[in-house]
């Protein structure tokens, strides 16, 4: 398997990955921090909202199975790409909707995306999703990683994740991994 990447904001990073976990194609998924100035950012420093960094997942996916098209729209089925630094109670620059390209190709298909969204009307307003090159990647502690899984009956997790896993299974249930 020839594996690609797609580095993406979208709010906080344990909704994105509890969703990205389940797509076929998808070989792992991990959360972390990019777009920043600070170099080795914490969750802390991310979340002060002082360093400039948001919170991303890095998906690594087989292109063959799923394209980069295909988990673009998974991401922006799952979270609202019309806030500006905000999904939900979560709210600062850390939690803005972002693709971090690491292609040229994956520039045109991100930038193809969000005119068709738009063009489309499928949202009330306007995209406002930044599509930026990835710099670089800093993987987030150890305890956020799968954070979901092991959280699942936490306030957080019940009413923020849970939501957009169900939203992910029901607009894309033939896409799920078995």
């Amino acid at each position: 398997m020839l594996a690609e990447q797609a580095t993406l904001a979208g709010g906080c990073f344990w909704c994105l990955e509890a969703v990205f976990e389940q797509l076929q194609g998808v070989s792992t998924v991990e959360s972390g921090y990019t777009g920043g100035r600070n170099p080795d950012p914490s969750y802390r420093d991310v979340c002060s909202g002082t360093t400039g960094h948001a919170e991303v997942v890095q998906v690594s996916f087989d292109p063959a199975v799923a394209s980069f098209a295909d988990v673009l729209n998974v991401f922006f089925a799952i979270h609202d790409p019309t806030t500006l630094n905000r999904q939900g109670n979560d709210a600062g620059t850390q939690y803005r909707s972002a693709i971090f390209v690491q292609t040229e190709e994956q520039q045109r298909i991100a930038a193809a995306k969000i005119a068709e969204l738009n063009q489309a009307g499928i949202f009330s307003a306007p995209i406002v999703t930044e599509v930026s090159p990835l710099t670089t990647f800093f993987k987030a502690e150890d305890y956020h990683q799968g954070y979901f899984r092991g959280h699942e009956e936490q306030p957080y997790c019940q009413y923020v994740v849970s939501p957009k896993l169900a939203k992910f299974r029901k607009l894309f249930a033939d896409r799920m991994k078995r």
